[in-house]
């Protein structure tokens, strides 16, 4: 039998004692989201959808780098060069070409005293790795830094080594259960744990707003929040993506996918800018 809270009764009051740091928002650099009435809350699982190449990571690692916050990335997508250039132009504001053509060059070291400060930023670069390495990686972070991550990021969800292997169904299937021990990592921890995850063909392009039945693998039950995002050219040569609350527990929802808040790419730093300080006009609140 697994111990902890599940074996007990509490009465509301004593649920107040023992939440602990659950439900707490984690520092968001959003501002549009959280108009939205979007939060990314401690103690439960979230997860980003988009299709490939979209910027369903640089929307993460701006997560990820904004606040300080302890973070735990499982990077199982992209490479430790991929990860370094990113973090580094995001939180210097350099332009990511300079920053790119330093790492190669090997004359990073002008960097190294300010990344360095984000020592609580820790990445595992595994690309498929187990629920067991997920586990020892975490219990390494509280060993070394005597506290559990706020923020752990998985990305992609699709990329963990379940163990099932087979037809559409188990993979489906592989896929809920992957999202239920998620869920059970964000209690357990009191972190809040964001998966990255792909959508269904249709919607591979990212053109057009992504309900949440564009989800793959229709695992939409156990996340708390849901967000799809989709891009558009903003005739400037830039990038704008649209990110869209389509289950949302704590707030609103629009599982159509049309609602939704935006933000320009700037290509030079990496950053998400926001457009615009109102609310969609499709919000009700």
């Amino acid at each position: 039998m697994i111990s902890g809270e599940g074996d007990s009764m509490f009465s509301l009051a004593q649920s107040v004692d023992i939440r602990g740091e659950a439900g707490e928002p984690i520092p968001n650099p959003y501002p549009s989201l959280s108009r939205l009435e979007v939060e990314f809350r401690r103690a439960e699982f979230s997860l980003v959808v988009a299709g490939p190449g979209t910027g369903k990571s640089l929307f993460a690692a701006n997560l990820a780098t904004w606040g300080n916050m302890p973070v735990l990335y499982f990077s199982a997508d992209s490479s430790a060069a991929t990860q370094t250039v990113r973090a580094t132009t995001m939180i210097t504001g350099e332009d990511v070409k300079s920053v790119k053509t330093a790492l190669l060059d090997g004359e990073f070291d002008k960097y190294l005293t300010e990344i360095g400060k984000r020592w609580w930023l820790r990445f595992n670069y595994s690309a498929s790795p187990t629920t067991q390495e997920l586990e020892r990686t975490l219990l390494c972070y509280l060993e070394v830094y005597g506290m559990v991550a706020h923020l752990i990021v998985v990305d992609n969800v699709s990329d963990i080594d379940t163990g099932t292997v087979g037809d559409a169904e188990s993979y489906t299937f592989g896929l809920e259960e992957l999202c239920g021990y998620l869920s059970e990592m964000a209690r357990a921890t009191g972190a809040h744990v964001l998966g990255l995850h792909h959508v269904t063909g249709p919607h591979s392009d990212g053109l057009e707003p992504i309900p949440l039945s564009g989800v793959k693998g229709q695992i939409h039950r156990v996340p708390s929040l849901i967000l799809t995002i989709h891009k558009e050219d903003d005739g400037l040569n830039g990038r704008i993506l649209n990110v869209s609350p389509v289950k949302n527990r704590e707030g609103f929802e629009d599982a159509s996918g049309q609602t939704f808040a935006s933000f320009r790419l700037n290509r030079s730093n990496l950053r998400l800018e926001e457009i615009g300080e109102g609310l969609p006009s499709t919000f009700a609140a």
